[in-house]
């Protein structure tokens, strides 16, 4: 399941009507394991856009649980998706809230598009709204961002190496915790005299 931040983006860009620069603040959706990652995603999808500065104020993680791409959309609408379930418990009907993003060129489209997204579902649904969002893009991740090719002289370490690495390691901490309490015993003979 992808985990999708809406990022807002501070930049200058040309206004198509007048021609003349104007400062923008629109939101794009990312798909990212953490905040760090959103903001180093969203960096470098934007240096690839944008030509001058650009800043990224915040950061939210979104609610969506499913995005349907298409070629021909050019607009992304947010479509509210009630699901019935069957409390088994208690005997009664529970109606579950989802979000979902579209791409569409119209209402129309997205409504129907939602609808051929979800046919195969095998339970009932009710598309409560539909609306335009203001998302300027969507950046998913793509396989080969994912998976970087592993370098030719990496290889596993075996049980043995592995072993070695372990007693190493704490070892190491051993030492450390050694050269604490050595340091901490000066600080406080210092504070005393």
């Amino acid at each position: 399941m992808n985990t999708w931040f809406e990022c807002k983006v501070k930049y200058e860009k040309i206004d198509e009507q007048t021609g003349k620069q104007k400062k923008v603040n629109l939101p794009y959706l990312i798909d990212a394991v953490s905040y760090t990652e959103a903001e180093s995603r969203i960096h470098a999808e934007m240096e690839q856009y944008v030509s001058g500065e650009f800043s990224v104020p915040s950061i939210k993680k979104a609610n969506y649980t499913d995005l349907f791409f298409y070629d021909d959309g050019d607009k992304w609408y947010k479509c509210k998706i009630m699901f019935v379930s069957i409390d088994e418990e208690a005997g009664k009907e529970k109606k579950v809230a989802n979000q979902m993003l579209v791409l569409a060129s119209d209402l129309k489209e997205a409504y129907d598009r939602i609808n051929q997204s979800m046919s195969g579902m095998t339970v009932d649904y009710d598309i409560v709204a539909i609306i335009e969002s203001n998302i300027a893009d969507v950046f998913p991740y793509f396989k080969d961002e994912v998976n970087e090719p592993i370098p030719d002289k990496l290889r596993p370490l075996t049980d043995e190496e592995r072993q070695q690495k372990n007693q190493s390691d704490h070892q190491k901490e051993d030492y450390q915790a050694e050269e604490d309490e050595t340091e901490v015993k000066d600080k406080v003979e210092d504070t005393i005299a």
